[in-house]
């Protein structure tokens, strides 16, 4: 089976044959429709237990009930609920299939992690070509994350000093199955924090990337269908200001197909929304006598958060260039 090909080229037979466990939810939708861009694979099938039979953004796919037992892939994504992905990553290692696991199932702190790969693409490349199973981050990690590691490995944050994290998702990010809370009534004209306590079990990726950080946490719901905002409030070592951050991300990104870094100004949601970006911004503040930093991460929760990041896990999985079939403007 093929390994890659060269970017840009139609889809052939003979193409690595991909397949998609969960092709009804926001996030497999999304990934559909970002593969059926690719080029570079062919989608050999999507499943759903709901929708049988219902069209993909695959032309010629359809979805389909079958199981794991025959996958017939070169590379598995599994788009399902939290919780079931386990008995699929275990088939695929044992018919020796690549997969991409976009729940939380085999991601630090799952006790599931051991042999699979975090798949932060854009911080570990090498890692993420020789991995056969990887778990696809969360989307609130992957903002704070992105943000944060390079400074510490630069050694340029405080220590002790807490770091608060307020987080704002559309409501996709809690997925497509019916709930009184996401109702259109609940969620239109509010805005309210969720999750309080510190808690949240996004917070166990986060510490395993951000070891010896004490992160404060703080995730709230937006009132729009998606897209997230994450603003961070970092205390640095003396010296250290907004542009210095900015150089360091310029720096560790400058080969990223994804992640943007502003000179100036803030990001909006409307600049990620529908795309596979992700864009950074550092800001000083005054009236402080240590160095306070104001960062600002804005991506779209199904886009970079899941289904892009899953697609840019695949094409380094795959041999394909990092941004091949990726909506990055």
């Amino acid at each position: 089976m093929e390994a890659g090909v060269n970017p840009g080229e139609p889809a052939t037979a003979g193409r690595p044959r991909v397949g998609v466990a969960g092709g009804s939810g926001y996030t497999g939708r999304e990934l559909l429709a970002i593969l059926a861009g690719h080029g570079g694979v062919e989608v050999a099938w999507a499943t759903s237990r709901s929708e049988v039979g219902v069209p993909t953004a695959v032309p010629g796919v359809h979805l389909t009930d079958r199981g794991p037992d025959a996958l017939d892939v070169d590379l598995l994504f599994l788009c399902l609920p939290h919780g079931a992905a386990v008995t699929w990553m275990e088939a695929a290692r044992a018919q020796g299939v690549r997969a991409i696991d976009l729940t939380s199932d085999h991601r630090p702190g799952s006790g599931r992690e051991d042999g699979v790969e975090y798949g932060m693409a854009d911080l570990a490349r090498e890692r993420i070509q020789a991995a056969s199973q990887v778990a696809n981050p969360g989307c609130y990690p992957t903002g704070v994350i992105l943000a944060l590691r390079p400074l510490l490995d630069e050694d340029l944050i405080e220590s002790g000093t807490p770091i608060t994290i307020a987080a704002a998702s559309g409501v996709t990010g809690a997925g497509r199955s019916p709930r009184r809370d996401l109702l259109f009534a609940e969620v239109s004209a509010n805005y309210r924090a969720y999750g309080l306590g510190n808690d949240h079990r996004h917070l166990r990726e986060m510490r395993a990337w951000l070891p010896g950080l004490p992160l404060l946490f703080v995730p709230h719901l937006l009132p729009a269908a998606r897209g997230i905002l994450e603003t961070i409030t970092v205390g640095m070592r003396e010296g250290v200001d907004a542009a210095r951050v900015r150089e360091v991300w310029q720096a560790r990104y400058a080969d990223s197909p994804t992640v943007r870094i502003l000179a100036d100004g803030s990001p909006e949601l409307r600049a990620v929304v529908d795309s596979d970006a992700l864009i950074l911004s550092a800001h000083d503040n005054a009236g402080f006598e240590a160095p306070t930093l104001t960062l600002v991460v804005a991506f779209d929760n199904l886009g970079k958060g899941a289904a892009g990041q899953a697609v840019h896990n695949m094409n380094l999985m795959l041999g394909f260039d990092a941004g091949q079939g990726l909506r990055c403007r």
